[in-house]
């Protein structure tokens, strides 16, 4: 299923060129593939692709069907393919730890083809060895919503009480693990939604309830998934001396005024740009020991349209995934 060009509903087509890959790509065998709202971003033109049509698509579960000469990875190999798709490996951030940031960067469903699909080349250097125990279904959600979610994580620091705001496929992860760890949860959704609130304290929140909502306790971090710009203040004004607002999506609507006092005491607000590839070896070797368990709905490759709909209107708890057919 390919984007035509913003605004457009995906379509279906073929794509007879995908030949033998060269260098280090790999050929792929798409199992399935998570549905983020990064793709949402993409299909309204909110985050523009390099090149149209694209296919969009980047939490791809496949199995490696044909390898390239300089691949890093064999045929068989069950993979999981992320968000960044390849880097230069010279720019100054490269050179500093932090491809995440670097200014060649190309990203799976945007720059470079996706897994709506049932076959998708990848550069073997970003793609990763998928751990055992979870089936296609359930660990299509980790390869973003837990990527992306374990790097916001991480800024937190040793917060232990943490504030989830937007209750979706990411926090939905993250509030296993950060329950695992000890922290106490605390989950925010939309206004009166008492099913996702109640879902939220079934993986282990302490506490849970809308964002027009005061905790019951000062938080000392909160992790912002909705792409609302008017969280970023309320949240602020939740966190206790000393806390962080971390801003986990690529696309956010714009962040409205608020006094210097809702800032002060040192209280910080950070964004989270992408991912690293050692994030992704982290986070797919912490995933089984908690475990984390996806919730998850099905959608079949054709319907992709309706699957974002559903995404773009909150009817899904959890992940949803797309199934290629077999």
């Amino acid at each position: 299923m390919e984007l035509p060009r913003p605004g457009e509903p995906l379509r279906h087509a073929e794509r007879p060129d995908l030949q033998a890959p060269t260098g280090r790509d790999v050929l792929l065998d798409v199992h399935a593939c998570g549905i983020c709202r990064t793709d949402l971003h993409i299909v309204d033109g909110e985050v523009q692709a390099s090149r149209y049509p694209v296919v969009p698509g980047h939490q791809i579960v496949a199995t490696v069907l044909e390898a390239g000469p300089e691949a890093e990875i064999e045929a068989g190999a069950r993979v999981g393919v992320p968000w960044l798709g390849w880097v230069d490996g010279t720019c100054r951030f490269c050179r500093s730890q932090r491809e995440n940031l670097c200014l060649e960067g190309k990203f799976t469903g945007l720059d470079r083809d996706g897994g709506y699909a049932e076959r998708a080349v990848a550069d073997s250097r970003f793609v990763f060895p998928l751990p055992g125990g979870f089936s296609d279904l359930e660990v299509a959600p980790l390869l973003c919503g837990g990527l992306i979610g374990y790097r916001s994580y991480r800024f937190t620091g040793d917060a232990e009480r943490l504030g989830l705001y937007g209750f979706g496929s990411s926090a939905h992860i993250i509030a296993q693990v950060a329950a695992w760890q000890g922290r106490r949860v605390f989950a925010f959704t939309s206004p009166g939604d008492a099913e996702t609130q109640a879902f939220a304290r079934s993986l282990g929140a302490k506490w849970a309830g809308g964002s027009d909502e005061a905790p019951p306790e000062p938080l000392d971090a909160a992790i912002i998934f909705a792409p609302v710009g008017p969280l970023v203040p309320a949240a602020l004004r939740a966190l206790d001396r000393g806390g962080v607002v971390v801003c986990a999506g690529i696309h956010m609507s714009d962040i409205p005024a608020f006094p210097y006092s809702e800032l002060w005491e040192e209280r910080t607000i950070r964004s989270v740009a992408n991912l690293t590839r050692q994030d992704g070896m982290e986070f797919l070797n912490l995933a089984p020991q908690v475990p984390v368990r996806t919730t998850v709905t099905q959608y079949a490759l054709e319907n992709a349209n309706t699957a974002l709909d559903d995404l773009r209107h909150g009817r899904l708890e959890g992940s949803a995934v797309i199934m290629p057919p077999v």
